[in-house]
């Protein structure tokens, strides 16, 4: 982890493609995330463009309403090998404010059946007016990262 960023790093048994199809899938978002913050996807549509909007219902215990929903735009789309989106919230006006993170999958294939995914958190981009809210970056500890490739990796392999 650097001051800015947190990354972590798992081989999966699946192929890029496979791997990029789960996540490209939002519908699979609460499975993969390692916090259990993620409920369910608002916006089921696979992620299929940079600039797509996909909202996700959340929980988590520390938020001052318990039950709140975010906003996700994609900003990196290059199947089979990135996918990532910064998260933010939705205005009562239909404005978005997205918050300055990045979440970002970095696939490498490794072969037919296995890949290289690295997950980054990064928060370089987050402005002072949040900064100054008293926002721990990351919200989260270590091992949420490793968590979520790891079910990623469970949700990626093949069926029997």
């Amino acid at each position: 982890m650097n001051e800015e960023n947190v990354s972590a790093t798992l081989t999966v048994a699946a192929p890029a493609a496979r791997v990029f199809a789960v996540l490209a899938d939002p519908t699979a978002h609460a499975a993969i995330d390692g916090t259990g913050w993620v409920q369910e996807p608002v916006d089921r549509e696979p992620l299929t463009g940079v600039g797509q909007i996909f909202r996700m219902a959340m929980y988590h215990a520390s938020h001052p309403v318990g039950d709140y929903r975010v906003v996700n735009r994609v900003e990196v789309l290059d199947p089979p090998r990135a996918i990532g989106w910064c998260t933010g919230q939705e205005k009562d006006d239909g404005r978005l404010e997205l918050g300055g993170w990045l979440w970002r999958y970095d696939l490498a294939p490794l072969g037919p059946s296995r890949t290289e995914v690295t997950l980054t958190y990064d928060w370089s981009a987050v402005p002072g007016f949040i900064r100054e809210r008293g926002i721990r970056f990351p919200p989260f500890g270590p091992e949420h990262l490793i968590n979520s490739l790891h079910h990623l990796a469970e949700l990626a392999a093949p069926t029997p």
